[in-house]
């Protein structure tokens, strides 16, 4: 009986590690908003090529003060990413990106990327992010 009792608690563990990581990843609306579309220009300041999702921040300067602004623009993860032509060396630090994405419901500097156009190569790469092909077009 024991053994038995025992194997139960095992597989309810391991199960129950499983829905962590998916609870703890969050959907697409949660966090960003699908009617709020912006592209943005700036400079790469910082890349994190990490799961669940990639992230790189650009300094863009707002066209209202006149200041540089930090922002975070989140991606999908790196398997995703190569699937659509990335790799850890797509962007470097200092390299001139525009981005198409959609901005965060809370008011932060942080934008969900659809599209990223690297200004040196002309290339546009798509973002796989949790949107996806499912986002509505861009201006």
């Amino acid at each position: 009986m024991k053994l038995r009792t025992m194997a139960g608690l095992v597989v309810l563990s391991l199960a129950s590690l499983g829905t962590v990581s998916v609870m703890a990843h969050h959907a697409f609306d949660t966090e960003f908003d699908a009617k709020k579309p912006v592209t943005l220009t700036g400079v790469v300041t910082k890349v994190e090529w990490t799961n669940p999702h990639v992230w790189f921040y650009l300094n863009v300067k707002n066209e209202k003060s006149g200041e540089m602004e930090n922002w975070g623009f989140e991606m999908g993860g790196p398997n995703g990413l190569q699937r659509e032509g990335w790799s850890r060396n797509t962007i470097k630090i200092g390299e001139v990106l525009t981005v198409e994405g959609f901005l965060a419901r809370n008011g932060s500097r942080n934008v969900n990327s659809k599209n990223v156009i690297v200004k040196s190569t002309g290339q546009k790469l798509g973002a796989a992010s949790s949107i996806g092909k499912t986002a509505p077009e861009l201006p």
